[in-house]
């Protein structure tokens, strides 16, 4: 029955996440409030390793939550269930676009680009609350909703890639650095 229910919960996230990878986040959180398979923490901690790991986002996270669900059998069902409303999805538009392709196709498309943008910046905000705000204290004191930590780790990584534009260096050599400040970070307190 879990199965099911995965592949049901992943396959509504693939319908709706219009733009994928990102967009899927606030679905995610979504689904983090009505069951009980992953909390708003976990879920930025899959964030994190999912973006971390090869291959696209949305992907990653249903694989990883499928994964701590239900093993094996329910990766494999949740990332099948997020991937089949877009295959659905790409045939119906081919069939469509290669009868229809006027100025009608190209509208809807225009449309879905803010929505994509929508999704993204989203889901860009529900991570930087979880990340760096505590707002479990209430809001009493003005500075203690700030996880300084993660805030100046932030700050410091947006600084470096600023500076350090020209040299090009790779985004894995961010995340990597990232890690191992966070290691320190967690021993640390």
């Amino acid at each position: 029955m879990i199965l099911l229910r995965l592949f049901y919960e992943f396959f509504k996230v693939g319908l709706f996440a219009i733009g994928g990878g990102m967009a899927t986040i606030p679905f995610l959180y979504d689904l983090a409030g009505r069951v009980s398979w992953f909390t708003a923490s976990e879920l930025t901690d899959m964030i994190a390793v999912s973006e971390s790991t090869p291959g696209p986002i949305g992907i990653n996270m249903a694989t990883y939550c499928g994964f701590t669900v239900a093993g094996i059998p329910g990766a494999i069902i949740a990332t099948v269930g997020l991937v089949t409303p877009s295959v659905i999805i790409i045939i119906v538009i081919a069939k469509l676009l290669a009868k229809f392709r006027n100025s009608a196709v190209d509208s809807v498309f225009y449309g879905l680009r803010p929505a994509s943008v929508g999704l993204i910046a989203a889901a860009g905000v529900e991570v930087m609350k979880v990340s760096l705000l505590d707002l479990t204290n209430g809001l009493d004191d003005f500075w203690a909703i700030f996880n300084w930590k993660p805030i100046i780790l932030a700050v410091f990584i947006f600084a470096a890639m600023k500076l350090l534009e020209k040299h090009k260096l790779h985004p894995l050599v961010y995340i990597a650095f990232s890690a191992v400040i966070g290691v320190i970070f967690k021993f640390a307190s």
